[in-house]
């Protein structure tokens, strides 16, 4: 359930149909729970259909984007009808890895594939999410396999494909397979998500030279992967491919149905209580430095500063912050709380618990910021949601994020860090002026998703990628 303001609304009986489809969206669910310590990366303005680097005289490792194209029927990934894929996650949580390769598996199982689902790090008393998404999995037909013994080894070694979820998961092989190891290895595909510090350990990735390929989220994410494996672990990437993510159809049916967005956003301004003309600018990230919460917040006031010192006739502005935890007492929770008291600012800024459902709040501001610090988003999912939904997004320059928003066209990007608070201020009252404007970039972000960031071209991409990877393996055996 969601904790939000006291205020509520009873709703019509027949608008709850359109609540309910909304609470099943899988790529909702995604973007809330992405982890508070998520990865940082560094800054890049590549396209999804750049190619990053090519193979030199030395033998590097060449970065290949995939290929772009629009909608098709059959699916792309119809070629994995009845290969046995398996998956290994080192968590089943609502996270952005777990879920992303969840939503691969079902795709997958919308193919014809066998898909066994593995998860090496369980927590020792019961976990009701875990419970929840196994449960999620087998009723689409994704068996659910224990991490050791002699059936994770069997599958292992009877899979088409293997493919690994996040660096950390690099511990399993040895773990698990033992001597088996490199029987597997020429059919594993990994998945790289993080990009923090800490990941890059020869513990997690000493087997990563030798993959059939790896598969990383952003072209500023593979080419950190590339120089940083090569500097402080003297190892090689194997073939590394860039694949932007896309938008499920579930969250494009309601991003693309008014009807379901006009009641969603009615419900959600009656119960934080703003008025239907005033302006939400919204921060959807689980609360933690790294997604800048705070830096945001102290944006926000100075924007109505700036607002109150030029004396500017613009309607209400409200801060959203979609993220909290109120249980949790953690040391930032409480800043930001004390930071809006202090600012007298209780009334214009809204702190909404953790939530499956984010899709409401997408639908009820008018919108986006991205705030994320250090090297930025790895990619920023939530991004191209908010553009599906027609909001401009306002972005720190850094990471995937500058592969994403187009700077002046679907939204305006800041620095990172303090440095960036007062031009992000700036820009918050540069769209709470301009209601054409955000109307504008909303609507070409909109065109931008729709271009390059639905689930057919994620879809593709991924099928160009797994072709090759089922090439290699096939010539290696």
């Amino acid at each position: 359930m969601v904790k939000q303001s006291n205020a509520s609304t009873a709703m019509p009986k027949n608008k709850w149909p359109l609540i309910l489809l909304v609470l099943f969206s899988l790529s909702t669910v995604m973007v809330v729970f992405l982890r508070a310590t998520s990865d940082y990366c560094n800054t890049s303005t590549g396209s999804s259909t750049e190619q990053l680097g090519s193979e030199d005289n030395q033998g590097k490792a060449p970065i290949h984007s995939t290929i772009q194209v629009g909608n098709s029927a059959p699916s792309p990934l119809e070629f994995m009808k009845s290969k046995l894929v398996l998956m290994v996650s080192h968590e089943l949580s609502l996270s952005g890895g777990p879920l992303l390769l969840m939503e691969l598996a079902f795709l997958l199982r919308g193919v014809g594939s066998d898909v066994v689902w593995i998860t090496y790090q369980k927590p020792s008393e019961s976990d009701e999410v875990m419970y929840s998404l196994e449960n999620k999995m087998l009723d689409r037909g994704v068996q659910v396999f224990p991490a050791y013994g002699e059936k994770a080894i069997d599958t292992a070694l009877k899979a088409d494909l293997v493919i690994l979820n996040t660096a950390v998961s690099g511990k399993w092989l040895d773990a698990a397979l033992k001597e088996k190891v490199p029987d597997v290895l020429p059919k594993v595909l990994w998945w790289i998500h993080e990009m923090r510090g800490h990941y890059f350990k020869v513990e997690y990735v000493k087997h990563l030279p030798f993959v059939a390929g790896a598969m990383i989220d952003s072209h500023v994410t593979a080419e950190l992967w590339k120089n940083r494996t090569r500097e402080r672990l003297g190892i090689k990437m194997p073939e590394t491919y860039v694949v932007h993510l896309g938008n499920s159809k579930e969250l494009m049916e309601v991003a693309e149905d008014s009807v379901s967005k006009r009641v969603l956003r009615e419900h959600v301004r009656e119960s934080l209580g703003v008025r239907n003309d005033d302006i939400l600018f919204a921060l959807i990230n689980s609360v933690s430095r790294g997604k800048g919460q705070d830096l945001f917040l102290r944006s926000f006031y100075e924007s109505l500063k700036l607002i109150q010192e030029k004396k500017l006739q613009v309607p209400a502005l409200h801060a959203v912050v979609v993220g909290s935890d109120f249980s949790a007492h953690t040391t930032l929770e409480i800043e930001l709380r004390k930071y809006v008291a202090d600012k007298k600012i209780q009334d214009r800024v809204h702190f909404i618990n953790k939530t499956l459902t984010v899709a409401p709040y997408l639908a009820a501001i008018d919108v986006l910021v991205q705030n994320s610090q250090g090297r930025g988003e790895c990619f920023g999912r939530i991004t191209i949601e908010a553009m599906a939904f027609r909001l401009p997004v306002l972005g720190t320059a850094a990471g995937g994020t500058m592969e994403i928003v187009v700077n002046g066209t679907t939204g305006l990007l800041h620095p990172e860090g303090k440095k960036g608070v007062m031009p992000l201020a700036n820009n918050i009252v540069k769209l709470a002026t301009h209601v054409e404007r955000r109307l504008t970039m909303g609507k070409r972000g909109y065109d931008r998703v729709k271009e390059m960031f639905m689930e057919h071209h994620m879809a593709h991409r991924i099928a160009l990628v797994l072709k090759e990877v089922l090439r290699k393996s096939k010539r290696h055996s």
